[in-house]
């Protein structure tokens, strides 16, 4: 593999006939990812086999759930992924903001398992990690080692988490239900800003051959999975609402930056609909904004770096939203006294409410930050922004706690939720957002250099050739290999469902 990760060549043909092996031995399937960007490509046979199968089972058959396409029960597919378009009572805001939900993905209720699977299945069809020898090391700052977990453990394969100790305590009850060992289960000092830190436990541990570090920041199957699966979905979900009223318009994606794989469905949604790309960061950590750093409660979203899978000069809009938004407005969206107050005071539809428990902080970072651009944009109610829920707020109840404790020491009523509501819904402002110039990208690009060159050894050719727009158009012929690669090494294995 070159500093770029996994390409479309066999490196390890003993490593590959080994994997085969492994798969035929325990009759795994892999679906390919064409599959999982339209689900009705699925063989009848596998859905059929589906309807025996627990959403959150450890069962290689969940592999074919991870997709945008589940119903709310995670167990049946439905024709348009499942959203909700967000009222003026709720946002104060003419544009449609439409959210498609993620805790319609199996086994962690968010799409990182989506990721995961993308970034370790082309290395094991191209012989570059051996299921039988080595194991799957995932750093993450939210959801990714969930999901870096959940495959590994369907696949037969060894999975090691890496992550902030300042984590909510339900991602750590998770993973220990579903890790090997305790001490697959690796914190680091710090919180949600703090990757620094994961990349040198990470460094220590690839001192062993035997551990392969699959770092969602820089594998591009990350951003290739994206583009092709949570692209389409979001086009579908336009489309649909396109069909019932001609006149709209898609103007935005807008997605929290993290690792930059989501952001990499905006490449789709730009080259399909003419969508502007907007990035979302951390207030208390700038670095997009104004090359800032600092720490912050936005679980999910990482920050103090550019990703090297950041298509940057595609990026159009940066938008910052503080954790004090996001933190008390979780409260909000969850708290009966919050709840009453939209529905009596504000009247947000039932239909509305219901959706609130699939939005967890980045989630409502997304939200947040579609408000701002509509107001900057003075976008009218034939515009449409997209943007994602990329976990729900059960992975928060401890969180919330902790902000009842510090904001609300009074109790949260009437008065607290009318404050909260008026301050981050109909207060969010304009500040702290920039429509990118060259000059911008430029900028926000060359932080990469130190940390992608100087401290992780990418080569200075590989990474100024990310500049180039071919370059990121090019990466998309990866997909049919890897998909023919997917065919391949299936047929090697002769396993079959049904």
């Amino acid at each position: 593999m070159s500093s770029l990760g996994v390409g479309t060549d066999v490196v390890e043909p003993a490593a590959r006939d080994r994997a085969v092996e492994h798969f035929r031995s325990a009759g795994i399937v892999l679906p390919t990812l064409a599959e999982l960007a339209d689900p009705t490509r699925i063989p009848a046979a596998v859905t059929a086999a589906l309807t025996h199968v627990g959403p959150d089972d450890a069962d290689p058959l969940n592999l074919f759930r991870i997709h945008w396409f589940n119903d709310a029960s995670r167990t049946g597919r439905v024709a348009v992924p499942e959203h909700v378009v967000l009222p003026k009572e709720l946002t104060g805001v003419d544009a449609r903001i439409v959210v498609v939900l993620g805790d319609r993905f199996p086994m962690i209720r968010a799409h990182k398992v989506l990721a995961a699977y993308a970034c370790l299945v082309p290395r094991i069809v191209t012989g570059a990690f051996d299921p039988s020898t080595q194991r799957a090391v995932w750093p993450s700052t939210g959801n990714y080692c969930r999901g870096g977990v959940a495959i590994s453990r369907i696949l037969g394969c060894h999975g090691v988490a890496v992550l902030p100790e300042g984590m909510s305590q339900e991602r750590f009850a998770w993973l220990r239900r579903w890790v090997t060992s305790p001490d697959d289960i690796l914190t680091t000092p710090g919180t949600e800003s703090n990757v620094r830190e994961i990349y040198e436990a990470c460094d220590e541990l690839a001192q062993d051959p035997r551990n392969v570090v699959i770092n969602q920041f820089s594998e591009f199957g990350n951003h290739l999975a994206h583009r092709l699966c949570t692209g389409q979905a979001l086009g579908a979900v336009f489309d649909h609402l396109h069909d019932a009223d001609r006149h709209l318009r898609l103007r935005a994606f807008v997605s929290a930056s993290g690792s930059a794989g989501t952001l990499g469905a905006g490449d789709h949604l730009k080259e399909a609909y003419g969508a502007a790309v907007v990035a979302v960061e951390a207030l208390e950590c700038p670095t997009m904004l104004r090359n800032g750093f600092g720490s912050h409660n936005i679980q999910g979203i990482g920050d103090k770096h550019i990703p090297l899978i950041h298509h940057v000069h595609n990026t159009d809009v940066v938008v910052d939203v503080t954790d004090r938004a996001t933190d008390q407005l979780s409260v909000l969206f969850s708290d009966p006294a919050g709840l009453a107050h939209l529905a009596d005071r504000r009247g947000v539809p039932d239909a509305t409410l219901a959706a609130l428990p699939s939005f967890g902080l980045s989630s409502i970072c997304n939200v947040v930050a579609a408000v701002k651009l509509a107001k900057h944009l003075d976008l009218g109610p034939e515009d449409v922004v997209v943007t994602v829920a990329t976990d729900g707020a059960s992975m928060y109840e401890s969180e919330r706690e902790m902000i009842r404790a510090r904001d609300f020491p009074g109790g949260f009523d009437e008065a607290a939720a009318a404050e909260v509501f008026g301050r981050w819904m109909l207060g969010a402002d304009t500040s702290d957002l920039l429509e990118t110039t060259t000059r911008d990208r430029d900028r926000i690009f060359d932080l990469g250099y130190y940390t992608w060159v100087e401290q992780r050894g990418t080569s200075i050719e590989d990474f100024v050739a990310r500049r180039d727009q071919a370059f990121w158009t090019g990466l998309c012929s990866r997909l049919a290999a890897w998909d023919e690669m997917i065919a391949d090494f299936n047929a090697r294995t002769g396993a079959r469902v049904g």
